[in-house]
């Protein structure tokens, strides 16, 4: 029996009455012959990078960036090659991972700020009155993974940037199935590494940082050249980043005799451009002397391609902590880890993915990114590691998404997912039996932004609308991944039939969004 339709404290009773009535019946004291009192609740750990391209690890390619502790990881476990965010943004891209949804049943289909509140982009008025930060807040009757695991027995930690409810409102983490909450609770506090705070629960902790609004240029009267010249965005005591990791291994420090779930959705490596400065040393060194960044999309930087790969590189630093951690506790082999990035890589604001061909081998022009539902914008880093279960050093081609994330964990935790989501379970895949696993029959998205877009992908094909709202068009373009994975040559004309029944689920796959300002009038919203 699911647990859908339940209000929160209904489903936790519930949960709570099958597991004793399980052990009734099986003849057992709930006590266990393994040395592992935790061995049928593995500990879980979700990784999400904010803005990470599909070619800017090792283990996909990248040959400027160094990631060893990833792609270490990413090898000893399970390399998904076909895997897809199920959004080419932040905020509704977490809503479709946190609810097991895709873009078409959504309540969040696009970032939303909340600008009935007043003046929500001063960062002066922002630091008085937190009510005005954060985004539109998801409902109190959302069902996350941190409900289901918590439901399951799981002590649940989100640690780094939220963006699916503002504080003081029913979205707030805490209010949707986390125990513990460290970060950024809204996306426009994270344009700077640099805050003046960050939220521990309901609470905000004053960090020892000066206030520099981001989005501003650098002062026309100092030397664009001179490192200097940068030092009041990049110079301050408290680098959130590491305060997040320091969080991270407390986490699981703090629970390792419990099933944790620890979900981190670190801000690297999306913009603002900022580093720590020994990481960007070592690469001003590899790189060389570059253009300074110096306009005020986010922050100007004195060395953005040399500070942007050391946001990686650091990101793979804490990996490897986090690592060693696990190892430290024993309590590695009982943790299965999955790592993944909440869209394709940004084209703007001293990010140079050119540079780094962050997107290979998909396109990596502007337009084809983040933002927009072609590959570039929503083909993404997956790989998921557990000792002793997923067999490590293999790669799959199996077509998911975010939305497969919900139910393959509640598959793991031996619990029914809500009925309403729109994934599948992977589990079967991660053992090794690849017979046993259930395909989809297509994958699909919508994004009411960037002139309104919707894709399909089904098996070869994808099928793209671009221009829903800006032109009201609904042609639909049509290319064979198989053949042509950079989406170069649309064959539409030379297959009507394909495109017909793409057509056909770009109506079915989708309802009317609750919330009018993701409403697209040319499909009839």
């Amino acid at each position: 029996m699911a647990v859908e339709g339940r209000n929160k404290k209904e489903r936790s009773l519930y949960l709570m009455l099958t597991v004793a009535l399980v052990l009734v019946f099986a003849g057992c004291d709930g006590t266990s012959e393994s040395a592992n009192p935790n061995a049928d609740k593995p500990n879980i750990i979700y990784i999400l990078a904010d803005d990470l391209g599909y070619g800017e690890l090792g283990v996909y390619g990248q040959e400027k960036i160094e990631t060893p502790n990833i792609d270490e990881l990413a090898r000893s476990g399970m390399i998904f090659t076909d895997h897809y965010s199920a959004s080419p943004v932040c905020a509704p891209a977490r809503y479709m991972l946190m609810t097991g949804k895709h873009s078409g049943n959504a309540y969040i289909r696009a970032n939303e700020e909340w600008a009935e509140r007043g003046d929500i982009w001063n960062y002066e008025k922002m630091a008085e009155n937190p009510a005005l930060e954060g985004q539109w807040p998801i409902p109190e009757s959302t069902i996350t993974i941190g409900n289901v695991l918590q439901d399951a027995g799981y002590v649940t930690g989100a640690i780094g940037k939220w963006g699916l409810g503002a504080p003081f409102t029913e979205g707030e983490p805490n209010n949707q199935g986390f125990d513990f909450f460290y970060g950024y609770n809204g996306q426009r506090q994270a344009h700077t590494y640099y805050p003046v705070y960050l939220w521990r629960n309901n609470k905000r902790v004053a960090l020892s940082n000066q206030l520099v609004p981001p989005h501003q240029d650098l002062p026309e009267d100092v030397d664009p050249y001179d490192p200097e010249s940068y030092s009041i965005f990049h110079d301050q005591p408290d680098y959130s980043a590491e305060l997040m990791g320091i969080e991270m291994l407390n986490f699981i420090e703090e629970n390792q005799n419990n099933p944790f779930f620890l979900y981190y959705p670190t801000t690297i490596p999306h913009a603002a451009v900022q580093a720590p400065q020994r990481w960007i040393d070592y690469y001003r060194e590899k790189f060389g002397d570059e253009e300074p960044y110096t306009t005020g999309t986010y922050v100007p930087v004195r060395y953005p391609r040399a500070t942007y790969a050391a946001m990686i590189s650091y990101l793979d630093e804490q990996i490897g902590e986090m690592i060693d951690k696990l190892k430290e506790l024993d309590i590695y082999d009982n943790t299965l880890i999955m790592f993944s990035s909440d869209n394709g890589p940004q084209h703007c604001c001293g990010v140079d993915p050119e540079y780094f061909d962050s997107a290979a081998p998909l396109q990596t022009a502007s337009g084809r990114v983040k933002g927009y539902v072609y590959e570039g914008g929503i083909r993404v880093p997956m790989f998921a590691t557990w000792e002793g279960v997923i067999p490590a050093g293999t790669t799959t081609d199996h077509i998911s998404a975010f939305y497969d994330i919900m139910p393959t964990i509640s598959d793991i935790i031996g619990v029914d997912p809500p009925d309403d989501i729109n994934g599948i379970s992977f589990l079967p895949l991660l053992r090794g039996d690849e017979d046993a696993q259930e395909q989809h029959d297509y994958l699909y998205w919508e994004y009411p932004r960037s002139g309104g877009q919707q894709a399909v992908r089904m098996g070869k094909w994808k099928g793209v609308r671009s221009a829903i709202i800006s032109e009201g068009s609904l042609e639909i373009e049509l290319y064979n991944l198989e053949e042509d994975i950079r989406e170069e040559n649309n064959i539409a004309d030379a297959h009507p039939d394909i495109v017909e029944q793409i057509e056909q689920i770009m109506g079915e796959a989708r309802t009317v969004p609750e919330l009018p300002m993701f409403r697209m009038e040319a499909l009839g919203d």
